[in-house]
């Protein structure tokens, strides 16, 4: 059913605006609504240094950092979708996600022997411009092999991301092995996806590059508008298929891979919210980017709200939460397909 609504993206920012209150309320350590006011400058009310320091230093960033990754997810796997004209394409198929793990799995066993060339005030931001590199070479080794004679074969494509996909696996297999007990517990929760530990510091290159690659996915909409018709269809009016692929899977790379770069591996956001959202809008790319944006944003903030509250004062990776309700959505997916194809 595709809703009928005049001001959609509205409704959606002020969905995702709620979230972000309630990511910052809740917690360990539970923050008034009051409070909030107080630290925004809303209100007159005082507010003690504890209260401040938790909004100011831990949450803040941290709801600041889902919603950034959710959104870079969700937008690119719209794109994708729209891409490969599939439902079920993820940016994780092009190997973004793998390979920013492998790149800071690596940076977590291996780089006490190369933190010492290291700069001081430049270590905090070594894992994360790994993880962004990683991400990177494993994106363009992907289209390079998928590319013949300055056309991109779409299905090449989607091989190629699943053999990088297993051929990082086998990598991080193997830097798991060489680990230390607390080398492990780092690298598993990590791979698993999180926000624990996030800092102003940590997430500024990362955001840097958020901020750029995914509003600028927004001026391409009705050329993927045209693309949904075929290829040959976009060709006829106009539409340089060619590069808009180099370019949508250079922005996705950089989206996904600076969002990896913060989180860890997060599944199935990139393909839950551009899909709930296209059933809810409908297929134009004018509202369905910005909304699934907006919707991944939200989607992943209650998820890591509800990460760090279920077994506070402990925390779960957030991976968890995606998988258990991306897992179903994808065999439903699958199941739908299945029956339409006759299968």
């Amino acid at each position: 059913m595709t809703l009928t609504l005049k001001r959609p993206i509205p409704l959606f920012a002020l969905a995702a605006v709620a979230s972000i209150v309630g990511g910052l309320c809740v917690g360990a350590f539970p923050v008034g609504f009051a409070d909030l006011l107080s630290a925004l400058g809303l209100s007159a009310k005082p507010i003690d240094d504890t209260t401040s320091m938790v909004l100011y230093a831990i949450r803040a960033p941290r709801v600041l950092a889902a919603f950034c990754v959710g959104a870079a997810l969700a937008a690119g796997g719209a794109a994708l979708q729209s891409l490969f004209r599939n439902p079920l394409a993820d940016p994780g198929l092009l190997g973004v996600s793998s390979g920013a793990a492998l790149a800071a799995v690596s940076v977590i066993v291996l780089g006490e022997k190369v933190m010492h060339i290291v700069p001081p005030e430049l270590r905090p931001w070594l894992l994360p411009v790994a993880a962004f590199g990683g991400g990177l070479i494993s994106t363009t080794v992907v289209y390079r092999l998928a590319a013949r004679e300055g056309i991109t074969l779409v299905g090449t494509l989607l091989l190629a991301g699943i053999a990088i996909n297993a051929l990082t696996a086998a990598g991080i297999g193997m830097l798991v092995f060489v680990a230390d007990d607390q080398q492990l517990r780092t690298l598993i929760f990590w791979t698993m996806g999180g926000f624990g530990g996030v800092t102003w510091a940590s997430i500024v290159p990362a955001l840097i590059v958020l901020a750029i690659a995914v509003p600028t996915l927004l001026p391409v909409a009705h050329l993927l508008d045209a693309l949904a018709l075929g290829e040959r269809e976009a060709g006829h009016v106009g539409v340089d298929v060619e590069r808009l692929k180099r370019r949508l899977v250079a922005q996705v790379a950089l989206a996904v891979g600076a969002g990896v770069a913060i989180s860890g591996t997060v599944g199935f956001v990139g393909l839950i919210a551009p899909h709930i959202v296209r059933l809810l809008l409908g297929p134009a790319h004018r509202t369905l980017l910005p909304a699934a944006a907006l919707f991944g944003g939200a989607f992943l903030v209650l998820a890591d709200a509800l990460a760090r509250t279920i077994v506070s004062p402990a925390e779960l990776p957030i991976g968890v939460f995606t998988a258990l309700v991306g897992g179903p959505f994808f065999l439903w997916l699958l199941a739908g397909r299945a029956s339409r194809e006759g299968l």
